[in-house]
């Protein structure tokens, strides 16, 4: 009996003293080393205002339609957004410098393994392209309920196997952001051009900003658990906030503000998606 109890005590002593040799201060395993796939080779990059040209009688058609690529293209861009404030979910917006794509991935805590100035590298073979509601996407078919088919997000484990990281993260790194041009707001151009991109709207008010209605609630919220608020004089221009948002429940301000954010197109009309509070700035 002594022996067994002896041995136990050692055996415990040994998983003690195995757990405290380690090296606390060296990282385990990095976001590096447990995402992404490292096998993908740089080979035919296409731009992404290329893409978008070359996909648009798909992306931008009167029904929700998609393809799938065929050829072994890649894009290669910087995180310009992800779901660090709620507000934009299971989507990263991937920039190049010629222009922005969202990509749906089924996934929460993208900012976690995905942060802004990351660079990837992204493997578009057997993946797809689309337009919901004529807002561009990558990612795979999906059937809702009523039987209808359009793009949306892939699954975290497709989504592993078609992206790479290229180096770390910049720390310098700005998000390209132009200004919105009102005098455009139902040009089909410029939806065309720029929906899915950041852009800047300035001096502008919340219609229903008095000091009590905050940016979105249950009771207001629709099917996609979102609320729109609208802008004093703009027509086909809301703020579309979620209601998991980390801001949801702020009050909208008062008096003109500078509004920052995702332009996206529901059809006609321009979403902006803020992706946190700081994407409002009140005009003092």
């Amino acid at each position: 009996m002594k022996k067994i109890v002896y041995f136990l005590l050692a055996a415990t002593c040994c998983i003690v003293t195995g757990c405290r040799d380690k090296n606390w201060d060296a990282p385990g395993t990095t976001i590096y080393d447990s995402n992404g796939n490292k096998d993908i080779v740089e080979t035919n990059v296409i731009s992404i205002a290329d893409l978008k040209t070359k996909y648009a009688s798909c992306i931008f058609a009167s029904s929700d339609t998609y393809e799938l690529f065929n050829e072994d293209i890649q894009l290669k861009g910087y995180i310009a957004a992800n779901d660090m404030g709620g507000n934009v979910y299971s989507e990263i917006l991937l920039e190049d410098g010629t222009g922005s794509i969202l990509i749906g991935i089924n996934e929460g805590g993208l900012m976690g393994y995905l942060p802004v100035g990351q660079q990837i590298l992204v493997s578009l073979k057997d993946l797809y392209i689309g337009g919901y509601r004529k807002q561009p996407e990558i990612g795979t078919p999906y059937t809702n309920k009523n039987e209808a088919t359009y793009i949306s997000r892939m699954s975290r484990y497709v989504w592993q196997k078609h992206f790479k990281y290229i180096g770390t993260v910049d720390p310098n790194y700005v998000v390209k952001i132009n200004n919105f041009d009102v005098s455009k707001i139902g040009d089909e151009t410029y939806l065309q051009e720029n929906c899915g991109t950041m852009m800047k709207i300035e001096g502008v008010e919340f219609t229903q900003a008095d000091g009590m209605v905050n940016f979105a609630n249950e009771e207001e919220k629709d099917p996609a658990n979102c609320v729109e608020r609208s802008l004093k004089g703009l027509n086909n221009v809301v703020v579309r906030t979620s209601t998991y948002a980390k801001f949801a429940a702020n009050k909208l301000p008062q008096g003109k503000v500078n509004i920052t954010g995702l332009f996206t197109r529901f059809n006609n009309k321009w979403q902006i998606l803020c992706r946190t509070a700081d994407d409002i700035e009140v005009v003092k």
